[in-house]
């Protein structure tokens, strides 16, 4: 399955950016994915993730209450949606599948990943 992030853009603190990630090649309606963030400089973090059927979620502490996951296994995509953005939250943001249908927040637990897409929080 190949991925695709996009949505990003750049956003005034406070701001709103919903982002997408879309399978090709094959459907993910069977796999949690999960959403990640990498800063410059900085190791690939954890960000939200969903289950397969879009019933269970997770997330990171610095965005619990301003971040929302959901999907559309129809579309086959995921989305991100994003509030009260910060400038830490700047970083390029990807999408991954698990192996598995449980949302899990560690990286290694993903083989499949699509490209980032950058989103950058102004102060």
């Amino acid at each position: 399955v190949q991925l695709q992030a996009f949505g990003g853009g750049l956003v005034q603190a406070w701001g709103s950016l919903r982002l997408s990630c879309a399978a090709s090649k094959r459907t993910f309606s069977n796999n949690a994915v999960g959403w990640f963030r990498q800063a410059p400089g900085k190791e690939r973090k954890f960000v939200a993730a969903i289950g397969w059927r879009g019933a269970s979620t997770a997330y990171a502490d610095s965005v619990k209450g301003r971040f929302t996951v959901s999907r559309d296994n129809a579309k086959n995509t995921v989305y991100l949606r994003m509030d009260n953005l910060k400038p830490e939250d700047t970083a390029v943001y990807y999408c991954a599948a698990d192996r598995g249908r449980v949302p899990r927040s560690i990286v290694s637990s993903y083989n499949y990943w699509g490209r980032g897409t950058q989103v950058t929080v102004s102060s």
